[in-house]
C-alpha cells in the first residue's frame, strides 16, 4: 500500500540516504519518481536517475517541492544547508527528519524556526541490506508524523522510538554494536580454525551460527538465558566453555565496551 506523503527530498545522498530511497521503493512505500536525490555534484547520482529517482544539487528547490524532508548530510555540512533551505521550509508543509549524528532538534529549530516539527533517526549501517536497527526521537512532532517516519524506516529494518536524551545511548548498543557484535563473530571464526577448520568454512559456520542464535531471539520472542538452556546440559561441553569465557570476562568486556562507547559518543556530540 503506498501511502500519501507527497514527494520526499533526501538532502546528501550518501549511503544512508541511498539506503533508505533504494528501501522505500522495494517496499512499495512510493515510487522512485516520489524520491529528489540532491548531491553537490549530480554525476555520481547517474545510475540513480536511469532508475527513475529525480536528482538535483539545487536544495532549495528540491525542498519546495517536497513535503518530507530528510537531511543526510555530514554534520560539518548541516549549518550551511539550512541556511540555504530555511526560506522554503514551511512548518505547516514540511515535516524533517534528520539522521546527523550528534545533532538534536533543538540545534534543527533554532535555525530552521522553532514551529517546525523535527524527528531525528539514527539507523545503522546495516541499513544498506534493508536490516537496520534504527532508533526514532522527537521533542515536538505529533504523533501522526512521528508514527509516518516509523513507518519509513521499517521498510528497511526495525525501528524502536526513545526519549531523545537516549540517542548517545542508542549511538553506543545499535551503530557502534555492529562492530561489537561482528568482532565476536571473527573470534569465533578464530578459535574455529584453532580446532581445526579451514579459515573460509569457520567464517561460513560461525556466521551462520551467529544469524541462527540471533534469529531464534526473534522469532520465539524468546530471552537468551532460555535459549542458552536448550543447549547447555549437566557437565557438557558447552556450559564449560560459557564459564571459561565468563571467567575471562566476556559479558563484563562487552558491557564494559558499550558504557565507554556511550561516553565518548556523548563528548563527540558537545565538540561538534
Amino acid at each position: 500500500m503506498k501511502h500519501s506523503i507527497g514527494h520526499i527530498t533526501i538532502l546528501g545522498s550518501g549511503n544512508i540516504g541511498l539506503s533508505l530511497a533504494n528501501g522505500l521503493v522495494k517496499a512499495n512505500y512510493c515510487t522512485a519518481n516520489q524520491i529528489m536525490l540532491t548531491r553537490r555534484n549530480t554525476q555520481n547520482l547517474s545510475k540513480q536517475a536511469e532508475q527513475g529517482f529525480g536528482v538535483s544539487n539545487d536544495n532549495k528547490k528540491a525542498v519546495a517541492e517536497a513535503s518530507v524532508v530528510i537531511l543526510a548530510v555530514l554534520p560539518q555540512q548541516l549549518d550551511k544547508v539550512l541556511e540555504e533551505i530555511k526560506p522554503t521550509i514551511l512548518p505547516q508543509k514540511h515535516i524533517v527528519i534528520s539522521v546527523v549524528s550528534g545533532v538534536s532538534c533543538k540545534d534543527i529549530r533554532n535555525k530552521l524556526g522553532e514551529d517546525v516539527q523535527v524527528i531525528r533517526a539514527m539507523p545503522n549501517t546495516a541499513i544498506s541490506i534493508r536490516q537496520s536497527m534504527t532508533c526514532i526521537a522527537s521533542d515536538n512532532a505529533n504523533p501522526e508524523n512521528i508514527n509516518l517516519v516509523e513507518k519509513m524506516f521499517e521498510t528497511v529494518g526495525s525501528v524502536v522510538q526513545i526519549n531523545e536524551d537516549l540517542m548517545t545511548s542508542a549511538t553506543a548498543l545499535c551503530a557502534c554494536g555492529v562492530a561489537f557484535f561482528l568482532r565476536a563473530i571473527r573470534a569465533a571464526s578464530q578459535g574455529g580454525v584453532e580446532i581445526g577448520f579451514h579459515a573460509e568454512e569457520a567464517l561460513k559456520m560461525a556466521v551462520q551460527t551467529a544469524k541462527g542464535a540471533a534469529d531464534l531471539l526473534l522469532q520465539h520472542h524468546s530471552h537468551p538465558e532460555h535459549e542458552i538452556d536448550k543447549v547447555t546440559s549437566p557437565k557438557g561441553c558447552t556450559i564449560a566453555g560459557l564459564n571459561e569465557m565468563e571467567h575471562q570476562g566476556f559479558s563484563s568486556s562487552l558491557i564494559k565496551g558499550i558504557k565507554l562507547s556511550a561516553l565518548k559518543a556523548g563528548e563527540l556530540y558537545q565538540k561538534e
